[in-house]
């Protein structure tokens, strides 16, 4: 079935592409050269930026409900926004090795793994098998917090040890991501000898 046009450039639909726009900039960001900014200046604008975008995914939620304008290409549209913002999130942090490789490749690979596993099971049916548990919303909410933490990587306000911090839920995160994957793998294996 065709997308329509009107659900393309819907208000909600448009602020989940700002989003995804939002990531090759948190990622150039680090790119810039030294003298347009200050490593501190980096993180503050990257993490800024990062949590904009993660407030636009609960603005384009509540106004798909409040303007009556889910369609099935916003519900498609908005976890690969979520998914694409973290993966690139995280490969900026493993080059500034702010996250373990064994973490990113967890996450990312999870990522991967659980959208065909979904997109396996919505071609035979049974795609309210895998819909999403409170485990996976436990482990977004934790990488939402880890991520911005990380991306600033220094004490904030003089208390607050965000790379500590960061990491500290990061690895949470990474624990949730397996827990959740094998999860929804449990849902699915019975639908595997179809």
């Amino acid at each position: 079935m065709p997308v329509s046009r009107s659900s393309l450039t819907s208000p909600p639909n448009l602020i989940t592409w700002l989003r995804i726009l939002l990531i090759p900039l948190i990622v150039g960001i680090f790119y810039l050269p030294d003298h347009w900014l200050s490593e501190w200046g980096r993180n503050v604008t990257a993490t800024s930026i990062f949590v904009f975008a993660s407030l636009t995914d609960w603005l384009d939620g509540w106004l798909a409900r409040k303007l009556n304008q889910m369609s099935a290409f916003g519900a498609f549209l908005d976890p690969v926004a979520d998914k694409l913002m973290v993966a690139g999130a995280l490969i900026v942090l493993l080059q500034l090795a702010r996250v373990d490789p064994v973490v990113a490749l967890i996450i990312i690979g999870r990522e991967i793994a659980v959208s065909a596993l979904r997109e396996w099971m919505a071609k035979i049916g049974q795609a309210k098998s895998v819909a999403v548990a409170t485990i996976g919303k436990l482990k977004t909410a934790s990488q939402m917090v880890a991520v911005p933490l990380l991306l600033y990587g220094e004490e904030l306000l003089g208390v607050v040890d965000c790379q500590w911090l960061g990491t500290i839920l990061i690895n949470i995160s990474a624990v949730l991501t397996v827990i959740s994957m094998l999860y929804y793998l449990r849902k699915a294996i019975p639908h595997a000898s179809g």
